[in-house]
This record gives structure tokens, sequence and C-alpha cells, in this order.
């Protein structure tokens, strides 16, 4: 399957979920660890491992589709 094969299929509701929790998970990671103010390195390990979390988490889901036609749902 092709690339832009893959884009143009839908994506399954859980992984649209899915998705938007990592989407979040990355943000507040980033936020965190983007803070104006000093913060104990145990809350920076924390907000590192919640980025890269979410970050995969947002990838993967978003390379999956659906190979179920609309009718045979």
């Amino acid at each position: 399957m092709k690339i832009i094969e893959r884009y143009k299929k839908p994506t399954p509701s859980f992984f649209r979920k899915l998705r938007n929790i990592g989407i979040a998970l990355a943000t507040a990671g980033g936020v965190i660890i983007a803070a104006p103010i000093s913060l104990p390195a145990a809350v920076i390990t924390i907000a590192t491992y919640l980025t890269v979390a979410g970050t995969v988490a947002t990838a993967v889901s978003q390379a999956v589709v659906s190979d179920q036609n609309k009718d045979e749902n």
C-alpha cells in the first residue's frame, strides 16, 4: 500500500481516540519541559517520558487504517 492510499483510508475510531490521547500527553509533557520556572529533575524526567510516549502513540495510531468497506460495518 502506498503512502497516499494509506492517508486516504479511514482510521478506526479506537485509534482516533488513542491518537488524541497521545497528542494530549505529548502536549502536556512539552509544556512542563518548556516551563519558565525551575522544576525538580524527577518532574522533568516524567515530562520527557510523557512526551515520547505521546509522540509514539500518535504516530502509530495515525498509521493504522481500516481495510473494511463502509458497507461491511
